[in-house]
């Protein structure tokens, strides 16, 4: 879709005045419906607004309208301009503007970050909420001149920035963080599996009944026959 003329209506004001077009014709070159264009005509719409000839503003030429009124299928054609504007160069993004009515709630939103995303840089909260270094470090220090009455506040929730530039941030910070190396895991239960075995055997008992395999019978009944003797005669 081209772009339209500056001021569409005052052109179009000039081209029903001045030219034989259909309506179609100018509608499609100044983007208006043509029943607008059919209103200007009839004096309904646009009243009081000065054509504008898009001649002497070098949008149209003399040429192509004249073609135009010729040929009815034919589309007016906008005219290259001889003016060739400096190609506008992108900047660095600057730092964000906050309104003046949310500008005392920064305090409380870089409070919220400080706590809940320690990980972030002092750069970033100043991307997010629009503050300065000096700001966050007294936060940080609880040196700032408010700090009794600062309560943290999510800076989405404030409309200091948005979900998504926060999210950004997080996910930032979070790959440059360090990895964190794996612990030893300590004594751990022995899977199902492995314990319910029939053949299974735990390692605590096995000494245990060893042991009592290796106890001499005789021996036992010997010394329950000795114990038993004394009480005897102590009965007599």
């Amino acid at each position: 879709m081209s772009q339209g003329p500056l001021m569409p209506k005052a052109t179009a004001v000039w081209l029903v005045e001045n030219t034989s077009l259909s309506f179609e014709q100018i509608a499609d070159f100044c983007k208006l419906h043509p029943l607008e264009v059919k209103g200007i005509a009839d004096g309904e719409v646009a009243a009081g607004i000065k054509g504008l000839d898009p001649i002497t503003t070098g949008q149209l030429s003399r040429e192509e309208i004249e073609r135009a009124q010729r040929d009815p299928n034919h589309r007016l054609k906008m005219a290259e301009s001889k003016v060739k504007l400096p190609e506008v160069k992108r900047t660095k993004k600057g730092p964000r503007y906050t309104p003046v009515s949310r500008r005392q709630d920064r305090p409380n939103a870089i409070l919220w970050l400080v706590r809940n995303h320690p990980e972030l840089k002092d750069a970033q909260i100043m991307r997010l909420v629009g503050t300065t270094k000096t700001t966050i470090q007294q936060v940080r220090e609880r040196t700032h001149w408010n700090s009794a009455a600062l309560t943290p506040l999510d800076p989405v929730t404030l409309g200091l920035c948005t979900q998504l530039d926060l999210d950004l941030e997080v996910q930032r910070a979070a790959k440059d963080r360090p990895a964190v190396q794996p612990q030893e895991a300590g004594a751990t239960l022995m899977p199902a599996e492995v314990s319910t075995a029939p053949d299974f055997e735990a390692e605590d008992t096995r000494p245990q009944r060893e042991q009592d395999e290796e106890i001499d019978v005789d021996s036992v009944f010997s010394k329950l026959k000795q114990l038993k003797r004394p009480q005897d005669e102590g009965e007599e």
